[in-house]
């Protein structure tokens, strides 16, 4: 016969499998919601990107600080990752991070964005400052943060990195985007015996971009990365205004525009140095290598190199006919291969002195 206590151990027993149960299932509901915040993912951020994700910035890039990171998988790269915002869903803003060699195989146009540098302003690069070699860029509603720091113990070779952020942006999440992607590659770079000139912690970076009518100023007062065009005909040829950023001697990319009275684009001009002229000549094709020039054959360019003491690659500086894609039109109806030359000339020079770059050569076609 079972006694009274043998009944209390059994249903003792029942209550606390019981609550035990009803705990767990609780537990798993505030979980998924995002309650329990994001304790349980803390791990899957320490692994991302091989262990380099630098975590500070990642909340106010995504906008919460329930996250969760998975890794990309690419074989291409050194890593690649993703960090998602988990309050929001699937189909909610996240951050993807590739990083790579720059003496590895350049990635393709998609990534690196340089197949709209012909087409008006859409080809935007703000140099991130602060002491760091990248640049802000914007294209189709969305964001990119590149970066490729130089090892300085190991000549000719560069940490590139590239943040993409999909979703709503502003400057805070902008910023966010900038601080996790500049720290992750000297993260990661440190990690793989890359000895870095890290920059300041980024504050403060903006979602401003060239292209309104009042981004434009007269050419004689520029004095960013459009000052080397100061001393030209632009004015004589249509261009009287400019649409600068500020002069940025450690941006691996610099851009320029040569404005109409009507406050259009008509001329762009743009120096690659480093990785991001590797970059540039894979999403241009084998044309450029061989010595062709841009591939877009219908467009108006002018083109030159010049080697540099930071990188074993060239730098490559190009101007552009713009065209204008609201209108199908082109701002500067006609296109002057000379004034092209010049301008491209004075640009190139000019930026050449800025980094201690020799040997300009204006080359192909213009």
């Amino acid at each position: 016969m079972q006694t009274k206590s043998g009944f209390r151990r059994v249903h003792a027993g029942w209550y606390a499998g019981a609550v035990l149960l009803v705990l767990a299932l609780v537990g798993a509901v505030l979980y998924g919601t995002g309650t329990f915040g994001s304790a349980g993912d803390e791990g899957s951020l320490d692994r991302a990107c091989d262990g380099s994700l630098a975590q500070d910035g990642l909340s106010a890039a995504l906008h919460s600080s329930h996250l969760s990171a998975d890794g990309e998988g690419d074989s291409d790269y050194l890593a690649a990752c993703r960090v998602r915002n988990r309050e929001s869903g699937p189909q909610g803003s996240s951050l993807e991070l590739k990083l790579r060699w720059s003496t590895a195989k350049a990635p393709s146009a998609a990534l690196t964005w340089y197949n709209a540098d012909y087409d008006g302003v859409r080809e935007q690069a703000a140099p991130l400052g602060h002491g760091w070699s990248g640049v802000v860029r914007y294209a189709g509603g969305t964001y990119q943060v590149m970066a490729a720091l130089d090892c300085v113990n190991q000549k000719g070779r560069a940490l590139v990195a590239y943040g993409d952020l999909l979703g709503t942006s502003n400057g805070t999440t902008l910023t966010g985007l900038g601080r996790v992607t500049t720290e992750t590659a000297a993260k990661a770079a440190e990690r793989h015996g890359c000895q870095v000139k890290a920059g300041e912690r980024l504050t403060g970076l903006s979602t401003a971009r060239l292209g309104a009518p009042g981004t434009a100023k007269p050419l004689s007062q520029a004095q960013g990365s459009c000052a080397a065009l100061r001393g030209t005909d632009a004015a004589r040829n249509g261009t009287p205004d400019v649409m600068e950023y500020p002069a940025d001697p450690d941006a691996p990319q610099t851009n320029c525009y040569l404005v109409t009275k009507a406050k259009k684009p008509g001329y762009g001009l743009y120096a690659y140095y480093g990785a991001a002229a590797k970059d540039f000549l894979t999403s241009e094709g084998d044309q450029l290598k061989a010595g062709y020039g841009p591939k877009h054959g219908d467009r108006d360019y002018a083109w030159a190199t010049a080697t540099c003491p930071r990188s074993a690659q060239q730098a490559v500086f190009v101007l552009y006919h713009l065209h204008d894609g609201d209108t199908d039109t082109y701002p500067v109806p006609h296109y002057s291969a000379s004034f092209a030359r010049d301008a491209l000339q004075a640009f190139a020079g000019h930026e050449a002195k800025q980094r201690g770059c020799a040997g300009v050569r204006m080359t192909g076609r213009s």
